[in-house]
């Protein structure tokens, strides 16, 4: 919670699932408190503004110190204005933008693309390479051929796809079939589509922080969308930002939720924070004795079974946060925990305690245990590894 001594930001720890496209361009202000994932913001120094608004299916958090002589209409409109470009180029659900169209496209048939859209490729070209394709922005085929576009259900895993239609779903996730050439992509075979969801709010978080901090001069801010978050400078209370990471009992909700830890900004190193979590608890089951997530993993085809129940990573964009918090969920457990000391990833992982198992009743921090890698361990000591 953000009180007057301390400055914490509780985030949940699922993605909320991206219902009205990659960005919009509503922003409410928020005269005096900033309401975050169920927590105020009580008591704010005048000096600091608050932003909240819509965007990617889900609900964006601004709060940032005005510098003077600037017009905070002009910061709403440079945001909006931002956001509404990301939408153009990579919302599935506008017909008319860039992704829209290029999974419209036959084989071999080239499209342009812009320069966010670019970035957010190569971004999700790297996870995808040292994740070991864990990490995939085709792999909607899969999804829709489990039915998991929001929920998992027992009555799924009961009667599953037939082999055959995974494997027909399978050959159209094909990552390496989508290829770039200078600012233009095209696809290898007919089928393939990219989506985007998983990355994008991580780097719509990095754009309006260039916004605030390039274009404005903001030193003193936090961005957060949909769970990922940007700090940077201090908080209102002149303290640095601290984000508080929720315990992933199933059946919580954003006004009933448990802290289990928290992470505070580095003010020895670069002084800012790129986080993103990710997690399955709130779209799971258990079937046959097995504990199953919602997300697929490309490589396999099939849901995960004994995934962490929620993933936070540190990186050096948000962007690149949000997609290695997707990947290592897209993992089990253990194979996630070594690729994250493999790739010296800041990774924070909240799994069940020594003796607890899926199918016992978990509603009590007691169940849970924080295992993190010692990149994260290195940055929560706020100390080079």
């Amino acid at each position: 919670m953000l009180t007057k001594d301390k400055s914490y930001i509780s985030l949940p720890t699922t993605k909320p699932q991206d219902k009205r496209g990659t960005a919009g361009n509503t922003v409410l202000f928020a005269a005096a408190a900033l309401s975050l994932a169920g927590l105020t913001a009580c008591q704010q120094t005048p000096d600091y503004n608050y932003l909240i608004g819509e965007t990617m299916g889900t609900s964006y958090h601004i709060s940032y110190q005005l510098p003077e002589d600037v017009d905070e209409a002009d910061i709403q409109a440079a945001i909006n204005e931002r956001l509404q470009q990301i939408n153009d180029s990579m919302s599935t659900y506008q017909a008319d933008s860039t992704i829209s169209k290029f999974n419209k496209l036959g084989k071999d048939t080239p499209i342009i693309i812009d320069a966010d859209f670019s970035r957010v490729l190569d971004v999700s070209r790297q996870v995808y390479t040292e994740s070991g394709g864990a990490f995939d922005p085709t792999v909607m085929p899969l999804i829709n051929t489990w039915g998991f576009g929001s929920t998992m259900t027992v009555e799924r895993l009961q009667s599953p796809p037939s082999a055959e239609a995974i494997a027909q779903a399978s050959a159209l996730v094909d990552f390496d079939g989508v290829v770039k050439q200078d600012q233009t992509i095209y696809k290898t075979k007919d089928g393939i589509g990219l989506d985007f969801s998983a990355v994008a709010k991580g780097y719509g978080v990095d754009v309006i922080a260039d916004v605030l901090r390039d274009r404005y001069q903001i030193r003193n801010y936090m961005v957060e969308i949909g769970g990922e978050i940007a700090t940077a400078g201090v908080s209102n209370q002149q303290q640095p930002w601290q984000i508080a990471i929720d315990a992933p009992i199933e059946g919580s909700t954003v006004s009933e939720r448990q802290t289990i830890t928290a992470i505070r900004q580095p003010i020895k190193t670069n002084n800012q924070l790129h986080l993103a979590t990710s997690g399955n608890y709130r779209n799971s089951v258990i079937f046959d004795g097995k504990h199953y997530s919602h997300t697929i993993d490309p490589t396999t085809g099939k849901p995960i079974v004994g995934g962490a129940p929620s993933v936070t990573v540190a990186a050096d964009s948000v962007a690149l946060a949000d997609a290695w918090a997707t990947a290592l969920t897209a993992m089990p457990y253990e194979k996630a925990l070594s690729v994250a000391k493999q790739q010296n990833l800041a990774a924070l992982f909240v799994i069940l305690a020594d003796g607890v198992q899926p199918n016992d009743s978990v509603d009590s921090l007691d169940d849970w245990q924080v295992v993190q890698t010692p990149a994260m361990q290195a940055l929560r000591a706020d100390k080079q590894p």
